[in-house]
């Protein structure tokens, strides 16, 4: 077997196969600044490399790390796994999202007893499961976004058999599975990339400290690393997509930015296999560059999250108006039509939060028609639900004819939608940070910065979970008792309502941005909004006090689904009880 590493500035290179003694590395002859070796070995052999005469380190692109990120890497022969499905694949437009972190859905933890999960994934109608990380990172619990081994699978969650198993089944039920992938910083712990070559710069700097070198010397290397672990999971995996964290964090002057040269590897790939590919990220940018075509000097990733859309959702059910809420608090049902039609709020408007001005407009007078399944919506994420002090969801907070509202809009509305699991039920457990550091003096930095952090807003420290104490983990696992219980049954009934309208109605899959039309009344006591997307009108009331009287354009207009048994469509007009929304065509 062919062992190679690149450590550009090495001046030996020593491959460690336990318990045979070193084999020393010899440069290759074709690829400046790597170095390789001929070795027996099969699946499951440990080894590491030594640079220099110093200690024996992971392999930078390591399929495996049993024994997690500081331990020896082993091989993983792919082509040794069984695929028990054959898939074709689903592509974005027409998907629905569900965003889920393995060590959470399940008190176990593991792919293997998210596995049998899938079935109640199946019945509820979404179309693609998305995977919070899942490369391995310090101790056994964590959110994930911590990870220091980019090409390999947590070992505590079944490793990479673990996954294949998870997407192969996972496929059985028709369900594609998109990765959640970090590519704009490495964990503070176990990474030991900047002992081969020069991965990070100081250029550039970032939240995290020095920025993934992706333009300095040396970046040809450092983004063929990244790109390739990315093909690796969609190719060794059966991935059917990946999600980019915090693409906004990717400082990068090149001519050719490394989004645009990633999505052009995916497609070709997706050519390859003949199976349908995307790329979504996570932007703070409001650039329309993002998802453009490569054709239009664009990006070429094929959707972005939209957190937009939730600022001014949120605001609407919440009232909550602090931090970069305010701009959307200011006219909440305002803000959101603006999301609806336009994708983004802030379009080049001022930015209270930012103190400046802020983003691009999507749709441009004679530019080409922008499809709406390029951004996400949604009413709640790990980040959302997470970051919050208490990592309360909305359904601690908000009566169920409220989340009936939210979802209504996020699964009919304009764009491709998304869940955070336990959301279709309303789940009452809360969602934390949490970590599971091993390294005590960073252990204790993180639980202190955390309690700083929202001691500047007001609360009592003690108050805040200590990210360390593994109940704070368990708190935050999916109980799944409640969705057979009420009320939570009865709007885990409503989700495959909706799911089933949308289904039923293909042809919102392919509207243009803009396509949809939006009414709304809010002041006083009426605050409802009105939405068409294609046949479809979404009437939903949010006041939790008096009834709203929506107004339809048709007398043939047809009540379709509602959340409240005595809604009525009388006089042109449909008849909306407090918090509660309806379905019509």
């Amino acid at each position: 077997m062919l062992f190679d590493v690149w450590a550009p500035t090495a001046r030996t290179v020593i491959l460690h196969l336990p318990p045979a003694s070193g084999l020393p590395m010899t440069p290759s002859p074709t690829h400046r600044g790597w170095w390789q070796a001929e070795a027996p070995a099969r699946d499951g052999t440990r080894y590491g490399f030594s640079l220099d005469g110093g200690p024996v380190l992971p392999d930078p692109r390591s399929r495996r790390q049993p024994d997690g990120p500081e331990g020896l890497s082993a091989v993983v022969e792919h082509d040794a796994y069984t695929w028990r499905h054959p898939w074709r694949g689903v592509p974005l437009p027409g998907a629905v999202l569900y965003e889920l972190h393995i060590g959470t859905f399940t008190p176990q933890g593991t792919f293997e007893a998210a596995i049998d999960r899938l079935g109640h994934l199946a019945d509820l109608g979404v179309s693609h499961i998305e995977l919070m990380p899942v490369c391995p990172f310090p101790g056994t619990h964590g959110w994930g976004y911590d990870g220091v081994a980019l090409w390999a699978v947590h070992e505590p969650y079944g490793g990479p058999d673990g996954l294949k198993a998870f997407v192969d089944a996972a496929h059985g039920h028709g369900l594609g599975v998109v990765l959640d992938v970090v590519h704009n910083h490495l964990g503070p712990s176990g990474n030991r990339l900047p002992a081969f070559g020069p991965y990070f710069t100081d250029r550039h700097r970032t939240p995290w400290g020095s920025a993934v070198n992706l333009d300095a010397p040396g970046s040809d290397e450092v983004r063929a690393h990244l790109i390739g672990s990315a093909l690796a999971f969609l190719r060794d995996h059966h991935l059917d997509g990946l999600r980019l964290d915090a693409v906004h964090a990717l400082a990068d002057t090149r001519a050719e930015h490394f989004l645009a040269q990633l999505s052009e590897a995916v497609d070709a790939l997706a050519a390859h296999t003949g199976r349908p590919l995307f790329l979504i990220a996570e932007s703070d940018l409001n650039d329309p560059r993002t998802t453009a075509p490569r054709s239009a000097n664009g990006h070429g990733v094929h959707a972005q999250w939209n957190d937009d859309f939730h600022h001014a959702l949120h605001t609407a059910l919440t009232g909550e108006s602090h931090g970069y809420y305010a701009d959307f608090a200011a006219a909440p049902l305002a803000a959101l039509t603006k999301t609806l039609t336009g994708a983004f709020f802030h379009d080049g408007t001022y930015s209270s939060f930012r103190g400046r001005g802020h983003g691009r407009p999507v749709r441009r007078p004679g530019a080409a028609e922008t499809p709406a399944h390029r951004f996400l919506a949604y009413a709640q994420t790990h980040d959302q639900i997470g970051n919050r002090a208490l990592g309360d969801r909305l359904s601690m907070s908000l009566p169920p004819g409220l989340l009936a509202c939210a979802a209504a809009l996020v699964l009919l509305a304009p764009g491709t939608p998304m869940l955070f699991m336990g959301e279709e039920w309303g789940a009452r457990t809360p969602w934390q940070y949490f970590t599971d550091h091993q390294d005590a003096e960073l252990a204790e930095a993180v639980r202190a910065g955390r309690r700083r952090e929202f001691a500047e807003h007001g609360w009592e420290a003690e108050a805040i979970p200590d990210p360390q104490d593994p109940a704070t983990r368990r708190r935050s696992c999916l109980d799944w008792d409640e969705p057979s219980r009420a009320p939570h049954a009865r709007l885990l009934d409503w989700h495959r309502t909706l799911l089933g309208v949308r289904r039923a109605h293909p042809v919102l899959a392919h509207l243009p941005l803009g396509e949809a039309g939006v009414r709304c009344a809010e002041g006083g006591d009426e605050q409802w909004l009105l939405l068409r997307n294609g046949p479809l009108y979404v009437a939903v009331n949010f006041s939790a006090e008096h009834a709203a009287t929506v107004p339809v354009p048709s007398a043939r207009t047809a009540l379709l689904a509602a959340w409240e048994p005595e809604t009525r469509v009388v006089d042109g007009a449909v008849r909306l009880p407090p918090a509660s929304a309806a379905v019509l065509r």
